[in-house]
């Protein structure tokens, strides 16, 4: 079992020591030599488990989901231990808490950031900023397909035309999805160096929207995105990691193929089109089409940074799409649009039976084939119970901490989806650096617990705490 451990995070030590390679490159090329030590550090001691590779070691035999989840928990404690070691190492005599936090935050993609001038920050560290935030939605990409014995048939059949889940090709499928995963990456920086944007900028830009991170290279995205045309590709951009990772590999295939396996796309499509029909007929005609065009894209896909002009009187509706959240298989966070829709789906139909006895309702999908599984509604409902009362424990926590109950309640949705800080939320001048140490341990829990699936932490409670 321990060998497992061994193999499933030291590839991600290896792609932690080969961005600590380019940041030493990068730093040589650019005469930034204020923090090229503790990147050769870095690397010194991320190379300790690839070292592993060359002692023989016995073959791994079946691993239970219960070891699963306890090595996907441990990478989200590990691998941002070794990610702060920059941010410790530095000359901006951080303390080791504030590396970890900023660590923590930018493997899970959330985007808090105890750094208020990133302008005082050299080229290097704001480019290792961005590249944890890359790691970490590689990583929980991984991990879903590690853990997807833990999810219904129905969302699984999502990935089957690309994915097969036969345990002996499971690294083949990590293969397409890091090729994948970094061609989209690539895309993204290319339209963006397209259209003008500055390479640093498009570098870091791209790293944050495929893993959909809130981490900037710059103080505020206005110095970015300084006319409409950048303001509405950034919004188009964002997109992409709202909707599943192959969403544009079967569209592009679907010749021979049904409509079923974009089915969950075609869902979040029309969720999409009418979310922003709902804003723009129904709202003030005054608001700008820009700015709530870029906060309802930042908002589906979990990436949360806005422009300052966006109006904080619909932050509801904002957190209520961070909520909601994207794709089953996208590196977006929240609850997953197509859960939501299947419980309502469910709970609707079991309201009209008690009306209507002698009718039968069906509990499928548009575009599915095979009527869904009760206990799959069942942990969906589970999923939003745990929700609801994470939510309520760190609201409590914050706001023993002596911060206001509405801010409290606002950063913990943030915290629990992944999302970061922004004007359109009101959390834009939020000081993480000056939060206590308790408040900083908290938050980083529970970006960890909001990343995994929710429903992985009471499968592990069960194993330990309700045995036969």
């Amino acid at each position: 079992m321990y060998q497992f451990n061994i193999y499933y995070l030291k590839f991600f030590t290896s792609l932690i020591s080969v961005l600590c390679f380019f940041n030493i490159i990068y730093s040589y090329y650019f005469n930034l030599y204020l923090n090229i030590d503790s990147y050769v550090y870095t690397l010194l001691i991320s190379l300790i488990p690839i070292v592993s590779i060359f002692f023989k070691s016995n073959e791994i035999k079946k691993i239970s989901i219960y070891y699963k989840i306890q090595t996907v928990i441990l990478g989200y404690f590990i691998l941002p231990a070794i990610i702060s070691l920059p941010y410790y190492l530095s000359i901006y005599n951080i303390t080791f808490i504030d590396a970890y936090f900023e660590a923590i935050s930018g493997f899970t993609s959330t985007g808090f950031t105890i750094f208020n001038n990133i302008k005082h920050l050299d080229e290097s560290l704001i480019i290792w900023r961005s590249s944890s935030q890359w790691i970490g939605g590689l990583y929980f990409l991984f991990s879903i397909l590690l853990l997807i014995e833990i999810f219904d048939d129905n969302l699984k059949k999502t990935l089957t035309n690309f994915l097969s889940f036969n345990t002996s090709e499971i690294f083949k499928q990590f293969s397409k999805i890091l090729i994948f995963y970094i061609i989209l990456t690539v895309v993204i920086f290319i339209i963006y160096n397209i259209f003008e944007f500055r390479s640093f900028i498009s570098l870091n830009l791209a790293l944050t929207v495929i893993s959909s991170g809130g981490f900037l290279p710059t103080n505020n995205l206005s110095s970015i995105l300084n006319n409409e045309l950048k303001i509405n590709l950034f919004s188009i951009t964002m997109l992409i990691s709202f909707f599943g990772l192959f969403f544009l590999y079967n569209l592009f295939l679907l010749k021979n193929k049904k409509l079923k396996s974009i089915q969950e796309d075609i869902y979040l499509l029309f969720y999409l089109l009418f979310t922003y029909s709902v804003f723009f007929i129904f709202f003030d005609k005054n608001l700008d089409f820009n700015y709530i065009f870029l906060a309802i894209s930042s908002s589906v896909s979990n990436i949360g940074v806005s422009l300052e002009k966006t109006p904080q009187n619909l932050s509801f509706l904002f957190l209520l799409l961070i909520i909601i959240g994207g794709s089953f298989f996208s590196t977006s966070s929240g609850l997953r649009f197509i859960k939501i829709y299947s419980l309502v789906k469910f709970s609707i139909n079991e309201l009209i039976s008690h009306s209507k006895p002698k009718n039968i309702f069906l509990n499928k999908l548009a575009l599915g084939d095979e009527n869904m599984n009760l206990h799959d509604f069942y942990k969906y409902f589970l999923t939003i119970i745990v929700f609801i009362f994470s939510l309520i424990i760190l609201t409590s926590i914050l706001s023993i901490s002596n911060y206001n109950v509405e801010e409290s309640f606002k950063l913990s949705i943030l915290t629990l989806m992944n999302t970061v800080n922004s004007s359109m939320t009101g959390l834009n001048s939020f000081n993480f650096e000056e939060m206590n140490y308790f408040s900083k341990y908290s938050l980083i829990f529970f970006m960890i617990i909001g990343r995994v699936e929710l429903l992985t932490v009471l499968i592990l409670c069960k194993k330990f705490f309700f045995k036969n």
